[in-house]
């Protein structure tokens, strides 16, 4: 799919887009209205008038990672940056977690176009798992190849120690597992096919990559490579959860990714996923600990510079290797 053209999308000029939220089309049994193709289309044409930049790169910062912060997040180091809040954009939900930045963030990462995400949207939001996604749709439209999902993540397996980075391998979609999947209902063949596999939704060349670089880094003592797994929220697991997610081979654990990794395979976009472990679950009832938000944010400060330098080399090796495909 190629990004879409500036100045004409539809017939109709960038410039004469409404900024007031579109109607919404497909409507479901629950009630939730879905997005047609064409209003997605009329959402990154929206995007594209105000901002010069064509990303070729998505980067979803996850809670921890500067989704609450400017300062010494990756998105403090876009250059010539054009923010633009989620409630100005058509058709985009607007996040209700307390402290969310709600922006999308055009601008260079290293000479590298780019698009982050501050701030994403959750199902505990009281969103749709396909409304979650949407964003991820959006970028496709905007002409963007690669995606890299972020995530503050507890660590179920022993031998991660708070403040590890966990490259994504793969994941359990425990709520698909109820039916709850992004890409539940009517299937649009310009996205993707009805099918899509998901035995390669973490690129092996990406994690590759990212192995070479933690050692460039002097930071592969930290940096693990594991399976990631998604519940509904907000609140955290029990103690029986994490022991059952434990036995099927989870080694961290959060409360997204997982459906916008599915979106983004769908619509044929590379993905890298990277986890923040942030508190170690607890496995016991004699634990005294309880898992909380707040340490998810300082971990996330303390590990702000390096994830910071991590990421943005990341996206220049990435860069590479779509220019290489895409000559």
């Amino acid at each position: 799919m190629a990004p879409i053209n500036a100045d004409v999308v539809n017939g109709s000029k960038a410039s004469s887009l409404p900024k007031t939220t579109l109607p919404e089309v497909e409507t479901e049994s629950n009630g939730n209205k879905r997005y047609s193709y064409e209003m997605l289309v009329e959402t990154a044409h929206f995007l594209l008038s105000r901002t010069p930049v064509r990303p070729m790169i998505g980067v979803i910062c996850g809670s921890g990672m500067g989704s609450y912060w400017n300062e010494g997040s990756l998105a403090e180091n876009i250059v010539d940056a054009h923010c633009i809040p989620y409630e100005e954009i058509p058709n985009f939900p607007i996040s209700t977690v307390e402290g969310h930045h709600g922006k999308l963030v055009f601008g260079h990462l290293n000479d590298v176009p780019v698009v982050a995400m501050q701030g994403r949207f959750h199902y505990y939001e009281g969103y749709p798992l396909w409304k979650c996604c949407l964003p991820i749709r959006v970028m496709k439209l905007l002409g963007v190849k690669t995606l890299i999902a972020t995530n503050a993540a507890g660590g179920l397996n022993p031998n991660y120690k708070i403040g590890d980075l966990m490259i994504v391998k793969d994941h359990i979609n425990m709520m698909g597992f109820a039916g709850n999947n992004p890409l539940h209902g009517p299937n649009d063949e310009r996205f993707g096919p009805r099918f899509p596999p998901m035995n390669k939704a973490y690129n092996y060349e990406y994690r590759k990559i990212a192995k070479e670089v933690a050692k460039e880094l002097n930071i592969q003592d930290i940096v693990r490579e594991g399976v990631y797994t998604c519940l509904g929220g907000p609140n955290f697991e029990t103690v029986a959860e994490i022991n059952m997610l434990k036995l099927v081979g989870v080694d961290a654990v959060g409360m997204s990714t997982v459906h916008e990794v599915i979106t983004a395979r769908h619509c044929d976009m590379n993905v890298f996923g990277l986890s923040l472990i942030t508190n170690e679950c607890v496995t016991s009832y004699e634990h005294e600990g309880e898992a909380n938000h707040e340490e998810v944010l300082d971990v996330g400060r303390m590990r702000q510079d390096i994830l910071r330098n991590y990421l943005s080399k990341l996206v220049v090796r990435f860069a590479q290797i779509l220019k290489r495909d895409n000559p």
